[in-house]
């Protein structure tokens, strides 16, 4: 029994230990890398009563703030929006965006953060809301109705598209990532907290992991 015991602590502290290197490495890896464009996401993340930490980790993500990404499948501009997207957009909020405006960064980002907006209030969900926004609205509404993926047709258990999935744990992590460094401090161009400041905070981190097992 003892044995049993000992050996299942053992599995749990290597899997807390790679959990935090990894968090470390990309928490390291978003502190060295100030955020971009933070008064047009303060702007519309307010506008559209979104977490501005949210829109930055969905852009982040998406294109590592770099506005002239697109992807194979057609996405453009910060938020990888997808032209039809645009259209439904225009269709919800009664605007008119155009396929141009996803390449320029205030729109792009009003759009990504009125579509962010939409899924939230429609799912009323952040890790569905992020699946949403990478895997689509039909396809969440369709493993939700699966009882393979969703036991109760409001969360979900297992995402079937890998992409999706990881997606969805990549913006988690970002957005936790973010929550350390900017918790007690307002979001500013080009700011990051000095290195003491984090790790203080990575040690809280750290902690608070260790006192659950």
């Amino acid at each position: 029994m003892k044995f049993i015991k000992r050996f299942l602590i053992t599995i749990i502290s290597i899997i807390v230990i790679v959990f935090l290197i990894g968090f470390g490495v990309s928490a390291y890896s978003t502190m060295t890398r100030p955020v971009k464009y933070v008064d047009l996401v303060n702007t519309y993340a307010k506008e559209y009563n979104v977490d501005p930490l949210l829109v930055m980790s969905v852009i982040k993500v998406e294109s590592n703030f770099d506005p002239s990404v697109k992807s194979k499948a057609g996405a453009l501009g910060l938020m990888q929006l997808m032209p039809d997207t645009a259209e439904s957009i225009n269709n919800m909020r009664n605007t008119h965006f155009t396929v141009e405006d996803l390449k320029k960064p205030d729109k792009n980002i009003e759009m990504g953060t009125a579509y962010l907006s939409y899924l939230l209030h429609h799912f009323k969900n952040h890790d569905l809301a992020i699946a949403a926004y990478n895997g689509g609205i039909g396809n969440v509404k369709e493993w939700l109705s699966n009882e393979s993926f969703s036991k109760d047709g409001q969360t979900l258990d297992d995402i079937p598209s890998s992409e999706t999935k990881y997606y969805v744990v990549k913006v988690e992590n970002q957005y936790n990532i973010y929550k350390i460094f900017y918790e007690d401090t307002k979001l500013e161009e080009n700011m990051h907290k000095n290195f003491k400041v984090w790790g203080k905070n990575y040690i809280k981190l750290i902690k608070n992991i260790i006192n659950k097992y």
